[in-house]
């Protein structure tokens, strides 16, 4: 289904604490958010306030300018950057007036991810968030409910549900939680059998748009969609990667952060994000080409933190070296962390050096141990066979002698059988 280009005016409050500059990088951002699902900015409308008008954000003088440009331009569409009341948006569609609908940057990157949802969770994910987000958004506009059904922030798989009788909207809501629970406890089975091949887990994460998908692609030749776009990877995808030792790890591509990313959209994708929660180190892709990566870098970093993902062994992967950024690539980078490459996943460039660093953290990741496992605890040596390289096994009176090669994980499971561990202890 193909939708005509919708003329959109863009929004932004510049409050306390803010500068025009920061307010206008936003923007541009939202702008770039807005043609990525399909429209064009006719106008950008920065409002100086110290703090947000409890009935319209901007106030009733900026409301009045906004309303003009729509009237005489004919401008379907207004995208506030910061997120609205319900009661804010439908005061602003009544003083606007006309068929005006006006949407914050949250309907906007539901509608993007609408757009490039591909799998069966990935597209309940988007229902679900889509139901959460607009119902208490629809409440006394009915206007709203006829309306939905074609434009930027009114489609994707929910689209149908939203016109439904709102009765019905709280019972979709539970059985679209519930799939979702089963989907979810698919998804950890399929984790638990990742953890049980014994691979090393890397998570490809940034900012989106970096290059997270080309990057996987080039590496694995994994034919995942990859293109010049916000949201282009929604779903995420695992694929083996052979390093020029022969040693196997498991690369998976997750979906892109950005700036002003709900905690509901957070919520919402946990699975998703979680995928850097679960891995053993992460990837980080910073696009250099973008005179506003060391920001976006600390939005990723801030985010991974708050999922809980930090502080894991991280390669940061300095992307579209080709682009001529190479004298800002030290810049703005975190200098306690030695691994960082430049590199060019669209030409190749500096990948296999990539590789090696790769090879490096991995082998940074484990280490050769002698266990002395007790008789009694002949489980553990299950686990070494199941989640180690296992060299030797001598069979003693007391026990069994062990040398493996394990990474940080099964060490901290199994580090009780080790004796210098319980030297150190002692100690």
């Amino acid at each position: 289904m193909e939708y005509e280009i919708t003329k959109a005016v863009l929004v932004a409050l510049c409050a306390e604490n803010e500068t025009l500059s920061d307010c206008g990088k936003s923007l541009d951002e939202l702008e770039r958010l807005l043609e990525t699902a399909g429209g064009v900015c006719f106008a950008k409308l920065i409002q100086n306030k110290d703090k947000p008008d409890p009935r319209t954000l901007i106030g009733s003088g900026k409301v009045q300018e906004l309303a003009a440009l729509c009237r005489g331009n004919e401008i379907p569409l207004v995208v506030f950057d910061s997120e609205l009341s319900p009661s804010q948006i439908r005061n602003l569609e009544d003083d606007i007036g006309g068929d005006v609908r006006v949407i914050d940057r949250s309907v906007l990157i539901l509608d993007i991810f609408a757009l490039h949802a591909v799998t069966r969770e990935g597209k309940l994910q988007v229902e679900l968030a889509q139901l959460k987000y607009t119902a208490p958004r629809l409440t006394g506009q009915g206007k709203d409910l006829s309306r939905l059904g074609g434009g930027i922030g009114t489609r994707g798989p929910g689209e149908s549900k939203l016109e439904s009788d709102r009765r019905h909207m709280k019972h979709r809501i539970v059985a679209l939680e519930e799939e979702l629970r089963l989907l979810e406890k698919n998804r950890r089975t399929m984790r638990a059998a990742r953890d049980r091949s014994g691979l090393f887990k890397i998570a490809i994460v940034g900012y989106t748009n970096a290059g997270k998908s080309t990057l996987l692609n080039a590496l694995t030749d994994a034919g995942v969609l990859a293109e010049d776009k916000l949201f282009a990877t929604l779903d995420p995808t695992t694929r083996k990667m052979q390093l020029p030792s022969g040693e196997t790890l498991l690369l998976t591509d997750t979906v892109g952060l950005i700036r002003k990313l709900p905690h509901h959209l957070v919520n919402a994708f946990r699975s998703t994000l979680d995928e850097a929660v679960y891995a053993d180190a992460l990837m980080i892709v910073i696009d250099v080409s973008d005179p506003e990566f060391r920001e976006q870098l600390d939005v990723t970093e801030k985010l991974l933190e708050d999922l809980g993902a930090a502080g894991k062994p991280t390669l940061y992967v300095l992307n579209k070296c080709d682009l001529g950024a190479a004298s800002a690539f030290p810049i703005g980078v975190p200098a306690e962390h030695a691994h960082t490459v430049a590199i060019s996943a669209k030409t190749g460039q500096g990948l296999e050096l990539l590789a090696e660093l790769l090879e490096q953290i991995l082998r940074e990741g484990k280490r050769r141990v002698t266990f002395h496992i007790p008789n009694a605890e002949g489980g553990a040596l299950n686990t070494l066979y199941r989640f180690a390289a296992v060299e030797s096994v001598d069979y003693g009176p007391d026990g069994m002698t062990v040398v493996a090669t394990v990474d940080q994980k099964t060490y901290g499971m199994l580090r009780r059988f080790d004796p210098a561990y319980r030297e150190e202890a002692e100690d």
